[in-house]
């Protein structure tokens, strides 16, 4: 295991520069992932797609996004996260770019392929801020980072101004300058992190698949995924079915919807980086306890029939549960570097990969559950089922892990 201390000293102001810098580069990596949530609507129009296709093709980003962060992850721990960052945003600067010179649908969905890439930058960010912070210091060092995520909202309020202005392509040709000149900031401005310079003096040979892969085995790192696809999948997918449901339930204006998924993902994402910070100061443990525990209640009552609950009292429900999911995806990267310091990557990507992947699958099972059961609030009973397994499951192992502890601490004595 590696240890902070050992490490190459860095300068005063290094880790802050890295921090910041990161964390803007991962807005706009974040602004780019979520571009076909505002463009998507016009190409529909534009080719007559049918639901399915748009499904598909406002997904594709998502989903690429998501599975490329494991490779990406690990990528990372090989060849150094200033490297991979900056290809990272210059190669899905190349596909957003393009992407406004497509004319068919496979054309537009190839292109969301390289879109995705945005998304994957999540994993590379992780691996490379946290080596630069004490284990005292992460959790709040990756909430701000995992602050980015407010880039859908940057996209959700000002793509539409320049959609009416100038097109979508505009938007895909605007957004792909962006990130590209994000990517050349972000290699002028940043050094290599510790852990990787450390890596490179010491000549120690490269990680092999089998060795990178080895903490994946850890059932561990797979209940960290559980929680991971609950607090951020379960977070983007109610901010992309807001609209739909207030739509659906309350005869809301599409617009008024909007603004208020819109909303509701701004605080959203800007509270992850209090969450490091309560993670830090309480234990990401506690926060964890209590995001859970908060996220039964809100979904409980949520699960009620929509008609028996009130716009406000939704509104302010919603609000609530989307709060302590913020709280909850920091806690949950916190835990990454104290419990696998030298597998950031792989087990970053790995719980990166499953809670895009909720983002992506979610939004489809709701509407499943909808058109099955006919009732608006079956999507949250599904999240009241995926809180109550993981809260049940944290704290089984918690049990588990002090009675280890106790049995060891008696037998040493």
């Amino acid at each position: 295991m590696t240890n902070f201390e050992t490490r190459e000293p860095v300068s005063a102001g290094e880790p802050a520069k890295a921090l910041w810098i990161s964390t803007f580069a991962f807005t706009v990596c974040f602004a780019v992932w979520t571009i076909f949530a505002i463009i998507g609507v016009r190409i529909k129009q534009d080719l007559g797609l049918t639901e399915a296709q748009f499904g598909l093709l406002v997904g594709t980003p998502i989903l690429t996004g998501s599975v490329i962060r494991i490779v990406l992850g690990i990528w990372t721990n090989r060849y150094g996260g200033r490297l991979l960052y900056t290809l990272t945003m210059l190669t899905a600067a190349v596909a957003t770019f393009l992407l406004s010179y497509a004319t068919t649908y496979t054309q537009m969905l190839i292109a969301g392929l390289g879109v995705g890439l945005a998304g994957g930058s999540f994993a590379v960010g992780v691996a490379y801020v946290a080596p630069f912070f004490p284990p005292s210091k992460q959790g709040t060092a990756l909430g701000i980072f995992g602050a980015g995520n407010v880039g859908a909202a940057v996209t959700k309020f000002v793509a539409p101004f320049v959609l009416i202005a100038w097109g979508w392509q505009a938007v895909a040709e605007i957004w792909a300058l962006a990130l590209a000149a994000t990517g050349i900031i972000f290699w002028f401005t940043t050094s290599d992190d510790p852990a990787f310079r450390e890596r490179r003096s010491s000549r120690v040979a490269p990680k092999t698949l089998r060795q990178e892969f080895a903490p994946l085995k850890n059932v561990q790192v797979w209940r960290f995924s559980l929680y991971y696809f609950f607090a951020f999948g379960g977070f983007v997918a109610l901010s992309l079915w807001l609209p739909r449901y207030l739509v659906g339930v309350y005869g809301f204006d599409l617009g008024v919807a909007g603004m208020i998924a819109a909303a509701y993902s701004i605080p959203g994402s800007i509270f992850r980086a209090f969450g490091g910070m309560l993670s830090d100061k309480k234990g990401a443990r506690s926060v964890m306890y209590a995001m859970f525990a908060v996220s039964a209640v809100a979904t409980l009552i949520l699960s009620l029939p929509a008609a028996s609950i009130s716009p406000v009292v939704f509104i302010a429900v919603i609000f609530v549960l989307g709060f302590v999911m913020s709280l909850g995806k920091a806690a949950v990267y916190k835990h990454i570097p104290a419990y696998y310091p030298d597998s950031i990557g792989a087990v970053g990507g790995i719980v990166g990969m499953m809670g895009g992947l909720g983002g992506f699958i979610l939004p489809i099972v709701f509407g499943l559950l909808k058109d099955m059961t006919g009732l608006w609030s079956s999507c949250f009973m599904l999240l009241f089922a995926i809180v109550a397994a993981s809260l049940i499951w944290m704290h089984l192992s918690v049990k588990q892990l002090q009675r280890q502890q106790h049995t060891g601490s008696a037998v040493a004595a």
